[in-house]
């Protein structure tokens, strides 16, 4: 059962990503019927930490209090992807894992699992920001950058910031049910559960061409997103044969020329529902995904939402 929940801080530790730990688990709502966990925050760098906002915590407990946790959480900080970790940290993180304990990391924090070897083999989400850089330190481990949280039991990561939430609420909500969780979420004003995942949040434009072999054709495809065209189409634009064309394409922009499109086609519908009232027909027919049907296929398939709700998402409610 879960009962017993420590979060673990080190200098440097962000007070948001620390909160949501301490919402979930350190609030006392029994007056209303929900579990009271025993929750501590323990320190693995002495009494007093600074935090990366600016002002100073004193922590009660040092890494002693990790011995007898069922879940020990660690919140993002500053740098944790370029700076080293205590030792015995480490070591308290693997004899956690080693008696059944589940550990939980929010946004950087993965950082500390990676290098306690609590990764390896295993999938695992962080925020979009340092996935390369968490793939490239820890070839063993494999990143999901897209969504929001992974669990491979007992390791749970979680993406950005409010991705915690809903890794700290899927726990709750796999130990304890939905019912447990989805009172929890309402006493926080959140959803129990998001759709979707981090792509619907990566503000990821496609690179421009590096030479003018196909920039002029790219320029092109822009301008005429609602039209159907092959390769063979393209190429003679460009004055190539189709292999040549498509090769120089891959080339330069690392995809190929369906693929390109594609996203530059769901990067037009996410500006059309972010900044206008046109229905889904009308956008599907400006993005060239001709019915609000395929527009919703290509959109869930890249984004991991829908169309209507990623309009929820950055426009409100009244928008959908």
């Amino acid at each position: 059962m879960l009962r017993n929940v420590v979060a673990v801080l080190l200098d440097g530790v962000n007070p948001f990503e620390l909160a949501v730990v301490c919402e979930v688990f350190g609030t006392d709502r029994s007056d209303e019927g929900l579990p009271v966990y025993d929750f501590a925050v323990a320190s693995a760098e002495g009494r007093t930490l600074r935090s990366n906002a600016g002002f100073s915590l004193h922590v009660e407990h040092g890494l002693e209090r990790l011995d007898s946790a069922d879940l020990i959480a660690v919140p993002a900080g500053s740098d944790y992807a370029s700076r080293p970790f205590p030792p015995e940290l480490l070591d308290a993180l693997r004899r956690g894992v080693d008696r059944g304990a589940r550990v939980l990391s929010v946004c950087s924090g993965v950082f500390v699992l990676a290098a306690a070897g609590l990764l390896d083999g295993r999938r695992c989400a962080v925020h979009w920001h340092h996935a390369d850089e968490l793939g490239r330190q820890y070839p063993r481990l494999t990143v999901e950058p897209d969504v929001l949280y992974v669990d491979e039991d007992p390791v749970i990561t979680s993406a950005g910031t409010a991705a915690g939430i809903d890794a700290c609420l899927h726990l709750v909500r796999r130990e304890q049910g939905p019912e447990v969780a989805n009172r929890i979420a309402r006493r926080m004003v959140v959803p129990p559960h998001r759709d979707g995942g981090q792509a619907q949040y990566i503000e990821r434009p496609l690179p421009k061409a590096p030479c003018d072999t196909v920039g002029e054709v790219l320029a092109w495809m822009e301008r005429h997103l609602d039209r159907e065209v092959t390769v063979e189409q393209l190429a003679a634009r460009a004055h190539m044969a189709p292999r040549t064309f498509a090769r120089r394409f891959q080339q330069e922009t690392g995809t190929t020329p369906y693929r390109w499109i594609l996203r530059q086609r769901v990067l037009l519908a996410q500006e059309l529902l972010e900044g206008t009232d046109e229905t889904m027909d009308a956008i599907a027919s400006r993005t060239g995904f001709g019915t609000a049907a395929a527009l919703r296929h290509q959109f869930v398939r890249a984004l991991g939402t829908t169309p209507a709700a990623y309009r929820r998402t950055f426009r409100g409610p009244q928008a959908a």
